[in-house]
Parts: structure tokens; sequence; C-alpha cells
């Protein structure tokens, strides 16, 4: 698939200003704060500037909505378990990407992004369990491998995956990516048209 055009629709500061009225698929991507959800949009859809990005963790704050193609949206969640942000206003995220996650008609798939080069992380084991235990469909992408050798990269994989195994008997969609080698992209947006392909033909 060719993204051939996409554009910023809105930023909604609760589940209930989503402009979806269309029934249009969403795909949303989430994971901790600075994990490079806004560069993997950028990447997927040639579009430098589109998603906002910045060194500084938690700068997304609402969903935002891009309209791809004028037959899907693409929705930039806020990033989750930065230790600085007030605690109000992580309780204000939770609420929000929760009320989106478990309450939209529309998800599709849920991209979870997982930082390559950390250990498992607990805070995104357990959030990969609570989306299994409410049935989201979801795929984990893990971010910024050229940071890593190839060998380094594909150990930290596995233990991503060993660890997940404890849980679950079978693995989602797992894929790379790299915003800087624009590694990923083919994969990501092939899985994305089968997708949506499957929706048309039901």
């Amino acid at each position: 698939m060719k993204i051939l055009t996409a554009e910023f629709v809105k930023s909604c500061s609760a589940p209930s200003q989503t402009p979806n009225s269309d029934g249009r698929p969403e795909y949303a991507f989430i994971g901790r704060s600075n994990v490079g959800k806004s560069t993997l949009i950028n990447m997927l859809t040639g579009r430098k500037g589109l998603a906002k990005t910045s060194q500084k963790p938690g700068k997304t704050q609402l969903l935002n909505y891009f309209n791809i193609n004028d037959s899907f949206y693409i929705v930039d969640l806020p990033g989750y378990g930065y230790a600085k942000t007030p605690k109000n206003i992580r309780e204000g995220f939770r609420k929000l990407i929760e009320g989106y996650i478990l309450g939209s008609e529309n998800l599709t798939n849920l991209f979870i992004l997982i930082d390559c080069r950390h250990e498992p992380q607990s805070i995104d084991i357990a959030f990969i369990e609570q989306m299994g235990e409410h049935g989201i469909p979801f795929s984990i992408v893990f971010t910024k491998s050229d940071k890593l050798s190839e060998t380094k990269l594909r150990q930290n994989i596995e233990n991503y995956k060993n660890e997940l195994l404890k849980s679950w008997e079978d693995l989602p969609p797992i894929f790379i990516t790299s915003g800087e080698k624009l590694r990923g992209a083919d994969e990501l947006l092939e899985y994305i048209e089968e997708i949506n392909q499957s929706i048309k033909q039901r």
C-alpha cells in the first residue's frame, strides 16, 4: 500500500470528541513516553512533520487523528509511564487512553510500541496483558532498531518474546522498525492493507 494523502484532522481531549462518524478503520499507536510514536507515524506516511515529535517525554497529551488516503485513520495516543508527569495529569492520560481503547467501535488494531534497547519492562508487559484480557486486537512494534547491532536486537526481542510466552500461548504479529533507517514501513503498511481488505470482504 502507498500512502498518497495524509492530513491532520483534529486533536481530542476526550473519546467523545473523536471525528469518526463514517465508520472508517482506526489504527492507533501507543507506547511508553518517548518510544517514537510520532517518528513512526511520520515514517509511515512519508510526511516528516505530520505528527509532532519532541525530545521531551509526554509531548502527546491528546488523541491526534490523521486521515490517510481518505480511507482510514491513524490515531496517535498519549504515551504512558513518564514518571515526571504530575499524578493528576497521568490519571487524565489513563482515562483518556482507556476510554478510547476500550470504548471505540472503530479501533481496528492497536500498535504497541516498545523501545528495543531495553530489557522487558513491567509496564509494557502489564499493558499488553491488559489489552489481551479485554480482547483488544493489537500488534507489537519494536522501535529504534538502528540503535543496536542485529545480534543485540534479536537477543532483546527474544527476551521479550520469552517473557510474554510465560502467559501467552501465541504471540501477536511483531514488527521491527527504525525511523532513522526507514526500516519496517513497508511491512506495517502491508499489514494494515491486509486488514483493510479483510474488512471490505466482510
